[in-house]
């Protein structure tokens, strides 16, 4: 597996990202043990980067991956929607805690849209980078869907990573389209920046043509490395293997294509109708016909974060 330095973070990083999110209670809800074998996995085979964040709930997986592999041996990211110094500072240290370190690499402001939620998370911002003077914080960042926010952070020095979603479909991009997006990240990467990308199969929506979707993704030369979410060893050799350019036998994409993906909502759903506005895709509505929630599978990007909002913890993907 090719390494690279992420942007002038002077961070050396595999060309895959291990994404946590899949592992964690928002999606598959992997016992810690058998996630920690996962991501201990995917190290042997040369990934030695992993994207988390606070709201995914999943440290403990990937302390138990430390404990395997040794405390210091993957570049961790995590993210949190911290907007002052109380906030940062608390989520920094939680997920020191929890992970049993004493610096994270990168911190990133989750979902950030605009310069003007940047400017309203400044605070935070400031205090990463009093975090990172400290020696708590290698590289500070943002992660994002928005073309304005990979735009307005080249506004400010204090960001040294984005992690913006792209993929060959544009599935996700908000606020333009997949072409103004590329501009976006090409400039930021020209900039110094260290980009990582996100959503390179579309939340799981290209899989039935995953080669064209990694085909596009490794022609684009700005960007440093892709985060993909991998729930077993299939997927981890299949990510691997396809990133490194190696032979992938028939054997395993058949194998990867009998393993289908979808958003279940459970019977006992109270129809609070919390979930909706906490999908940016617009992809959940509430059917009075039919007094259910009904997901719309062309628009949802499996990230989970509906049921996040979920009180009663109906919402899974399968």
């Amino acid at each position: 597996m090719r390494k690279q330095i992420l942007g002038n973070t002077g961070i050396e990083v595999s060309r895959l990202c291990y994404g946590s999110l899949t592992l964690g209670p928002l999606q598959a809800n992997l016992p810690v043990d058998r996630a920690g074998q996962l991501i201990a996995y995917a190290y042997d085979r040369g990934v030695n980067f992993i994207d988390t964040a606070d709201l995914y709930d999943n440290y403990a997986h990937i302390k138990n991956a430390l404990d395997l592999i040794g405390k210091h041996n993957m570049v961790i990211a995590s993210k949190s929607y911290a907007y002052d110094e109380k906030g940062a500072r608390q989520t920094v240290e939680r997920a020191l805690k929890e992970l049993g370190r004493e610096y994270i690499d990168i911190w990133l402001m989750h979902e950030q849209e605009s310069d003007h939620t940047i400017r309203g998370h400044y605070e935070a911002l400031e205090t990463y980078h009093q975090l990172k003077k400290e020696g708590k914080i290698r590289a500070v960042g943002i992660s994002t869907h928005y073309v304005d926010a990979v735009s307005a952070a080249l506004n400010y020095p204090e960001i040294e990573v984005i992690h913006p979603i792209f993929n060959i479909a544009g599935i996700g991009i908000q606020g333009g389209t997949r072409d103004e997006m590329h501009a976006a990240i090409t400039k930021a990467y020209d900039s110094g920046r260290g980009i990582y990308g996100m959503k390179v199969l579309g939340g799981g929506n290209l899989l039935s043509d995953r080669d064209a979707a990694f085909d596009f993704a490794l022609s684009q030369t700005c960007f440093h490395s892709y985060a993909l979410g991998m729930q077993h060893e299939d997927e981890i050799d299949f990510n691997v293997k396809r990133i490194s350019g190696e032979d992938i036998e028939p054997e395993l994409y058949e194998r990867l294509k009998s393993k289908k993906k979808r958003i279940s909502i459970d019977p006992w759903c109270t129809r609070c109708k919390a979930c909706i506005s906490a999908c940016q895709h617009g992809a959940l509505s509430f059917d009075a016909l039919s007094d259910k929630m009904v997901v719309d599978r062309g628009k949802c990007v499996l990230c989970g974060y509906c049921s996040k909002k979920c009180a009663d913890f109906c919402i899974k993907i399968i």
